[in-house]
């Protein structure tokens, strides 16, 4: 099968949750069909780049998302009562361009990553895959809760549009995918269970620990500059970590992803480190004791979790991050936190006595490597396709 990969950013390097799952997609699929991507990007994509895609796809596109076209399409996307998302990712310059590439390549079937892309594929008459993803518009719904002013109003606003365009694309598609059951159920549509549920996995050969020395107390990753992470740091380095130093003077926590904004790079003190961009999470996780995750905001399932545990990394996280982890928590493969205190206790518990500590860590490597693992998960998406 000749299969189209359409995509909001070209998947690599992996620092987004979009790009490791689109990387890895495309890694299992291409083992039995022949891939080819458009990828739109808005940085330079390296030759190191393409070299990591190349020996998986058929053939590679590039789609320019030109800064300088961006306000007008945003503009163009607010009177026609599209999200501003969709203004940000299209223009009629790629429209005609994805329109030669489906002329050149005549793709047995499309992969849509993400509602932001389907402006662009949504009426061709081709079979079809939308990949949700996760449900943007309670993410956006959320983002609201926690924002202040005009920022308030204009997350409130877009998280309508999202909504009423993921109910709009539903029904244009062959198939819908998405991560967890739990963002599924929240896609603003009557048939909304019928969308499949692909969920993410672990590359277990990067993300296993090799009894490497521990330097740091706490680890959160993810991107810093990503809201829901940002609030998160600042949440975890100004109200979880200052009770902490009563009992562990010396404790470090590290913060560790691509591009921290301003608010997370002022955490910066003798207790946080803040590394911006690594080349290998591995090798951070493996030299941290505790992953802590206080997300308050946000959807979808949480990557950093996943690799933690295959880490054998002791996991401690909020309600809102363990939900889409189905089981996990009956299988006390995380710990799951509803306030302050309670972080600060289930810490003091798991540095000071080693055997919750290896019950915890064991417990989630185990969970992890039963429930989430590439290949499995893309062998459902084929399947899916394949229909």
């Amino acid at each position: 099968m000749k299969l189209l990969m359409v995509l909001s950013r070209f998947p690599y390097p992996l620092e987004k949750g979009d790009k490791l799952r689109a990387y890895h997609q495309i890694r299992c699929l291409s083992e039995q069909h022949e891939i080819f991507l458009a990828a739109m990007h808005d940085k330079p994509v390296t030759d190191e780049d393409l070299r990591q895609l190349e020996p998986f796809c058929k053939e590679i596109f590039l789609l320019d998302n030109n800064h300088l076209k961006r306000c007008w399409n945003m503009g163009r996307a607010f009177f026609k009562g599209l999200p501003i998302q969709c203004g940000l990712f299209y223009n009629k310059t790629n429209a005609r361009r994805l329109e030669e590439i489906v002329q050149k390549v005549q793709p047995d079937h499309i992969y849509c990553q993400l509602f932001r892309m389907a402006e662009y594929v949504k009426t061709m008459p081709l079979p079809k895959t939308l990949d949700y993803q996760d449900v943007f518009s309670k993410g956006m719904a959320r983002r609201a809760e926690n924002a202040r002013g005009l920022k308030r109003a204009l997350f409130r606003m877009e998280a309508r549009r999202v909504a009423r365009y993921e109910e709009h694309l539903f029904d244009l598609f062959d198939h819908t995918t998405i991560i967890t059951a739990v963002d599924r159920d929240l896609i603003p549509h009557p048939r909304n269970r019928e969308i499949a549920v692909v969920p993410n996995g672990v590359d277990f050969d990067q993300f296993t620990y090799h009894g490497e020395t521990k330097s740091y107390d706490l680890i959160f990753s993810g991107n810093m500059g990503y809201a829901p992470n940002v609030d998160a740091a600042e949440y975890l380095a100004t109200e979880i970590l200052p009770p902490l130093l009563e009992g562990f003077p010396d404790m470090k926590l590290v913060l560790v992803g691509a591009n921290p904004s301003a608010r997370v790079r002022a955490l910066r003190n003798e207790h946080v480190i803040v590394t911006g961009w690594v080349d290998t999470m591995a090798d951070w996780y493996a030299q941290s004791k505790v992953f802590i995750a206080p997300m308050r905001m946000g959807t979808g399932l949480q990557n950093k979790l996943l690799e933690a545990m295959s880490m054998q990394l002791p996991c401690v996280t909020s309600p809102l991050a363990a939900k889409p982890l189905s089981g996990a928590e009956t299988e006390n493969a995380v710990c799951v936190c509803h306030n302050t205190h309670d972080y600060v206790e289930a810490i003091r518990q798991l540095l000071r006595n080693e055997e919750a500590y290896r019950q915890l860590a064991a417990a989630g490597h185990r969970f992890v490597h039963e429930h989430y693992d590439w290949q499995n998960a893309t062998d459902k998406l084929l399947q899916i396709i394949a229909q």
